[in-house]
């Protein structure tokens, strides 16, 4: 029997959908819980801990230069996160045991339950849960839309796919369109991006939380603006100047003038500090939009914060992940970082005395 068809020491195979699976024995009662155009995901149970996990099976990740580069930074950016309102990674394993028999890797995170574009849509959620998961999302804020926030049952919220929901737009799955959530700066290209981009998308999914249905829902790009506007009012000409392209100029110039909304009577059963939180972040000027740090110190989440705790994430270095590299390359690096992977070791309260 060649070693190609043998199952690595300590590891299984389950069939899961007509796909194998080759996991190691700790990990049982595998269960597909979603899938998309990179990889599906499974829930699995840790023997040894009795915690549920989900299990990440790329799907060929090394079939193309570009999907082996994406692989190799969707490893990288999960093993970086470590902020408790970001999805970590447990976990990384292969079955091959060899760079030149190396096929398939997998990765784990902590399971979670269900994202929060599905909690919407079961239940309409109390002020104070908006008011916590609102918290947590600033306190971890990355790439933006309901698919992408996991939350467990004890309303613990997660951000997942942090970093590659730019370019995975066109996977979504289970939600509705990101445009919805995408700020006017994004649909048109107006100007650079900054942290504020991802600010406009907590302002819609919050907006949405509290009246349990979408804020500006466009039908297009264009569409989308003209939806976004019937709220913030037409651009200033102040605003207008700053912009990058003479034809977002023109355009913008062209639209019939509107006044901005008074919130406050568009959400009148809501917390009138919680339209204040809304306001300051659904701002047409990027400039002008609260940052995460300040909208953690505005009063409505006053009885959530603990400063301390508010960690900056460490800087990311992106040089490899920006390099040109051969297939082999990719594979070689993407191999070296699952050797290298150190799993935390969480010690429990009671040991820890």
């Amino acid at each position: 029997m060649s070693m190609s068809s043998r199952t690595r020491p300590g590891y299984c195979r389950q069939d899961v959908n007509k796909t194998t699976w080759e996991v190691p024995e700790q990990y049982r009662e595998l269960k597909q819980v979603g899938t998309g155009a990179y990889g599906t995901v499974c829930s699995a149970v840790d023997f040894r801990t009795g915690t549920k996990v989900a299990i990440k099976k790329l799907h060929r990740p090394f079939q193309s230069e570009l999907f082996a580069k994406r692989a190799y930074r969707e490893l990288r950016l999960l093993k970086h996160m470590k902020h408790e309102n970001v999805i970590g990674l447990v976990y990384v394993f292969t079955a091959d045991l060899s760079l030149d028999r190396f096929h398939d890797f997998y990765l784990v995170m902590p399971f979670m339950g269900t994202d929060l574009g599905k909690l919407m849509k079961l239940q309409n959620l109390s002020e104070d849960k908006v008011q916590f998961l609102v918290y947590q999302m600033l306190k971890g804020l990355k790439d933006l839309k309901p698919g992408n926030l996991a939350v467990n049952q004890e309303c613990e919220l997660k951000i997942l796919d942090f970093g590659l929901a730019r370019q995975a737009d066109s996977e979504m799955t289970g939600y509705v369109v990101t445009r919805w959530y995408r700020a006017p700066e994004v649909i048109l290209s107006w100007m650079h991006y900054t942290q504020t981009v991802d600010i406009w998308s907590v302002g819609c999914i919050m907006a949405e939380m509290l009246s349990g249905k979408p804020l500006f829902k466009g039908n297009d790009h264009l569409d989308q603006l003209t939806e976004i506007m019937k709220i913030t009012g037409t651009p200033t000409q102040d605003f207008i100047t700053k912009l990058q392209s003479q034809d977002a100029k023109n355009y913008v110039k062209s639209l019939p003038k509107v006044q901005k909304k008074d919130l406050q009577e568009l959400f009148s059963k809501v917390k009138p500090q919680a339209v204040t939180v809304i306001e300051c972040m659904l701002l047409l000027d990027p400039e002008s939009r609260v940052m995460a740090a300040e909208a953690l110190a505005l009063p409505y989440f006053s009885e959530f914060r603990e400063p301390e705790e508010e960690t900056e994430a460490h800087p990311y270095d992106h040089s490899v992940d920006n390099s040109d590299l051969s297939l082999e390359q990719w594979k070689r690096h993407t191999f070296t970082e699952i050797l290298s992977f150190q799993p935390q070791v969480v010690e429990s309260r009671e040991t820890a005395l």
